[in-house]
């Protein structure tokens, strides 16, 4: 198609990335297709009114993906799909953990063959990534780390950013430079296990405080401050675990404006943020307030549970040497094979390609959901990895978590996840992970069936 002419408007990328995606989404959309002769590179250059080295750098990149190929003395063509490489069992299979909240696994062999592509330009140098590497991130995990932020409208400099093995590491650093043991932190009532089990093991009161259904209450907030004197607030604020419920943004400024009133820093735990598509989210409390916001944004729900990084924003450069001194005394650092990964996989497009897939594919699952099971019976979100069900009567938590155990999907128990309240009968059910729609589309419908029984006529060995 020699009068192609990519939009490159809405890409806030390199420009030479952008044009390898619109390469890519015009081969998706149909727009090109198979044998299609693209223009030529300094046509294109001046059709777009970009330098010829962008063009022939993103052509480069689009011929990495297996998008396009070149033929000397006739011009650059759109390409055959390539061949999926044939699957061979390397490792013996890995059990799967159900109980965590995971993001649906790719299938496309176009897309694992990428990533697989990803992974081995990264072993090339496979030599150097063996020794220790300084700490926080190298310029190209920086440059990565600020262009995947800056999806969620977030330009830090980067001496505020480090680069951590995981969430969880970095939440334990952050809490160990803010609260001593028997100090405060604050939290949603209902909230993720991990920041209880962190809190526990500093030592630290964590106290829940009363949701509805924007998240925390002001005014709970509020009287917290003035009675506990807390030193942070622990939020997940979109698409929470397990309730998937996301702050709106009126919120978040008021509990920005009750921050500020009693100093309070707000850690921001983002594990979900980066699923919704860009400019249709909520914005960051680190870009609402970013002088009071620990911000921690996780790779492994919006990429992969197994890829240990995350992006850490400290508020100042004040507070880089106490949290980079504690995760290294914690750490030593990050993998520096994994960053390498999670580095190439956003540099070439790879991350948001997955990520593309990542929400189809749950949106997708979530229609299910509200296919089967009955209408208010749950709570879940079009990008949500989970429901949140609240059991009828006569069923405990405890009896349905036992019964849905054959279905092989991960349902827990409310228990894992209340700070200080009793544990409502309610349990999370994750409806992504390994398994497949048909897999999810059975246990979905086990569980509507059981929702509609007593405990007793639904499972009789209970």
């Amino acid at each position: 198609m020699a009068d192609w002419r990519p939009d490159l408007s809405n890409s806030d990328k390199p420009r030479y990335l952008a044009i390898a995606d619109a390469i890519a989404d015009d081969i998706a959309a149909g727009r090109l297709v198979i044998g299609d002769r693209l223009p030529p590179q300094r046509k294109l250059a001046k059709r777009l009114d970009v330098d010829f080295t962008t063009v022939a750098r993103g052509y480069v990149e689009a011929q990495k993906r297996g998008l396009i190929e070149s033929k000397v003395g006739q011009g650059t063509f759109v390409r055959d799909k390539p061949r999926p490489r044939r699957s061979a069992t390397i490792f013996p299979p890995r059990p799967v953990d159900l109980s965590m909240n995971l993001p649906p696994e790719p299938d496309d062999p176009e897309l694992i063959e990428r990533m697989q592509a990803g992974a081995e330009h990264v072993l090339r140098d496979v030599v150097s990534l063996l020794r220790y590497q300084g700490f926080g991130g190298t310029q190209a995990d920086k440059d990565a780390a600020s262009s995947w932020l800056g999806r969620r409208a977030l330009v830090p400099a980067q001496n505020r950013i480090f680069v951590s093995p995981g969430a969880h590491p970095a939440l334990l650093g952050i809490l160990s430079i803010l609260a001593k043991a028997g100090e405060v932190v604050l939290c949603e009532a209902i909230t993720y296990p991990g920041i209880r089990s962190i809190a526990a093991q500093l030592g630290i009161t964590l106290v829940g405080l009363p949701m509805d259904e924007d998240g925390i209450e002001p005014q709970a907030l509020t009287d917290a401050c003035k009675r506990l004197k807390p030193k942070a607030i622990y939020l997940n604020p979109t698409l929470q675990n397990p309730t998937t419920l996301t702050i709106p943004d009126s919120r978040r400024r008021e509990i920005v404006a009750i921050a500020r009133r009693f100093k309070l820093l707000i850690i921001e735990d983002d594990a979900y943020g980066f699923i919704p598509e860009h400019g249709h989210g909520h914005a960051p409390f680190a870009a609402i307030a970013p002088d009071l916001t620990w911000h921690v944004a996780g790779l492994a729900k919006c990429i992969g549970a197994g890829l240990r990084t995350a992006y850490v924003v400290v508020p100042d450069t004040r507070s880089a040497w106490p949290f980079a001194s504690a995760l290294r005394s914690a750490t030593v650092m990050a993998s520096p094979l994994t960053v390498a990964i999670a580095t190439r996989w956003i540099e070439d497009g790879t991350a948001d390609t997955m990520l593309r897939f990542i929400r189809a594919e749950t949106t997708a699952r979530q229609k299910l959901a509200a296919e089967i099971l009955p209408t208010g019976s749950y709570r879940g979100d079009p990008l949500s990895f989970n429901l949140w069900v609240p059991l009828p009567t006569p069923w405990r938590r405890s009896a349905f978590v036992e019964h849905m155990r054959q279905t092989g999907v991960g349902v827990v128990a409310s228990d894992a996840f209340v700070v200080s309240d009793p544990p409502p009968e309610a349990v999370r059910v994750c409806i992504c992970g390994p398994s497949t729609r048909a897999q999810i589309r059975s246990a979905l419908e086990y569980a509507a069936h059981a929702l509609a029984e007593t405990p007793a006529l639904a499972s009789p060995f209970l």
